[in-house]
């Protein structure tokens, strides 16, 4: 029995070649993390979407490349793996913010801060700007007889 449908799931992408995107060592060390702390499907280090009566070790744990489907588009869609999604999809648009040095995936060109660090700045140069506008109309109202 099958938790998720898998096959609603696009197909995960590849290269030019042909062949599946892959991680560095660092990069998969860190998806078996986020595997075995958000993957639904994996229990003690099996598959249970795999599962057909007998324990199957998770693939993706034991793969450099990006071989499971709920792992490329549920697991690094989630927050806690949006950082791995884009070292492993994204180095040729990925940037570092500007404050937290955290790689993120720009949803423009002139994009400078991670999604975390988007809200901090803004309130920061609001802030500010308040203070610019409150400095400047009680020098008009001095000014004035």
């Amino acid at each position: 029995m099958s938790l998720f449908h898998l096959e609603l799931l696009p197909p995960i992408e590849r290269k030019p070649d042909g062949s599946l995107p892959r991680m560095t060592g660092r990069q998969r060390q860190r998806a078996v993390t986020l595997i075995r702390k958000l993957c639904s499907a994996c229990d003690n280090s099996n598959c249970l979407y795999l599962d057909d009566g007998e324990k199957v070790p998770c693939p993706q744990t034991l793969s450099y490349s990006v071989c499971c489907k709920f792992f490329r588009w549920m697991l690094l869609k989630d927050k806690a793996g949006q950082e791995l999604e884009t070292e492993i999809f994204g180095k040729d648009v990925m940037k570092r913010c500007a404050i937290c040095g955290k790689a993120f995936l720009p949803g423009s060109n002139r994009a400078k801060y991670c999604d975390d660090c988007k809200i901090i700045s803004l309130r920061r140069q609001k802030a500010e700007h308040a203070k610019r506008c409150r400095a400047n109309s009680r020098t008009i109202d001095q000014q004035s007889p």
